[in-house]
């Protein structure tokens, strides 16, 4: 019998977001009878969002990503796998670190965002060291892997990362969405939503202002928590649209709520690979979205699942003019291209691929 592949994969926390959704889901659904697979959490049991009673799980118990790199090297000589996964930027250069102490694996490193925006949005004095040693970090590891082709080009141009050591695979449709509404919009009040963290890059503000200009009659929900909250509610207030919003900070089905939209409105400055986007697409709900850096416009079909725009303008314009989807239509348009077996089989292709060439 072929030994398993033995893959360790790391990740800071499972709080909700788009990174843990994906490596949780890996853990659990990668084929068991050709991998291994453990996930390393730095932090600790609380605040987990996502399914991990089919998988080995460790935690290390650290508040703090940098002070547990004893521990991941020590994790590492101890468990002694052929690949090391890790995603998110503090956690990727903490590995990066630690591979020096361990070279007989294979590392691996995620990105989850277009680097030169969301550096350049957090110029907090903590960040200033980031993007030098993320970079030493990415090109250290043997593999980087992007979730969109923008992605790939930003670890090229921003961290010099050899072309040949990167792989761009999407974010699978890890749940089995079910279409259960019709989208009509012959009706006295259109529901919008937007989900995500409630953070600068996301761009709940810029939304909220074209809002403030659309005449159609509308509910809108925004489905998260962040810093910028108190900023988004208090500008909703100021532009008189505060009666029209509800704010869940956090809810565990968010799928219900997707498929009781009309549209998914995105205002984000740049996306690695928005999974509440695609999630919304999957329940046959469209989206309204900005054509920014990112995977949002491998996604985004416009006319078939939504509408990608350049300008507050040109958003203003089609929520004022809205039009209908088949709501079938809009699902089959992104489970076609990422249904979580087609992701699944390109993970496992990869690895298998990567251990033959160690």
């Amino acid at each position: 019998m072929t030994e398993k592949i033995k893959i360790l994969f790391f990740i800071p926390n499972l709080m909700a977001g788009g990174a843990e959704r994906v490596i949780s889901f890996l853990t659990n659904n990668l084929d068991n009878k050709l991998f291994d697979c453990s996930l390393i959490i730095i932090g600790s049991k609380k605040d987990i969002a996502y399914d991990i009673e089919k998988s080995k799980v460790k935690f290390l118990n650290e508040e703090r990503v940098s002070r547990s790199i004893p521990k991941l090297i020590k994790t590492l000589r101890q468990e002694k796998p052929n690949i090391v996964i890790s995603t998110v930027s503090h956690l990727n250069v903490a590995i990066g670190i630690s591979s020096y102490f361990y070279r007989k694996s294979v590392y691996v490193a995620r990105q989850a965002a277009i680097t030169k925006i969301s550096f350049n949005i957090d110029k907090t004095p903590k960040k200033s060291w980031t993007p030098d040693l993320l970079g030493r970090a990415l090109r250290k590891m043997d593999y980087v892997i992007c979730q969109s082709k923008d992605m790939a080009v930003d670890c090229i141009n921003e961290f010099s990362v050899r072309e040949e050591s990167l792989k761009i695979i999407r974010n699978p449709i890890t749940d089995d969405f079910k279409i259960n509404k019709e989208n009509t919009l012959d009706k006295d009040q259109l529901n919008f939503i937007t989900v995500g963290r409630l953070v600068e890059i996301k761009g709940h503000l810029r939304l909220i202002k074209i809002l403030s200009k659309v005449t159609t009659p509308f509910t809108y929900t925004i489905i998260g928590d962040g810093p910028l909250r108190d900023e988004i509610l208090s500008e909703a207030k100021k532009l008189n649209i505060d009666k029209k919003l509800r704010h869940i900070p956090y809810t565990k089905k968010v799928a219900d709520h997707l498929s009781k939209s009309d549209f998914f409105l995105q205002g984000s400055l740049s996306e690695g690979f928005p999974n509440a986007l695609l999630e919304s697409c999957a329940v046959g709900t469209p989206v309204i979205a900005f054509d920014v850096p990112g995977g949002t416009k491998e996604i985004v079909e416009t006319g078939i699942n939504g509408f990608l725009v350049d300008t507050e303008e040109e958003y203003i314009n089609h929520l004022n003019n809205l039009s209908s989807f088949n709501p079938k239509s809009v699902s089959e348009s992104v489970y076609k291209k990422f249904d979580k077996k087609i992701i699944l089989n390109n993970y496992e292709e990869f690895f298998k691929e990567i251990v033959k060439r160690k």
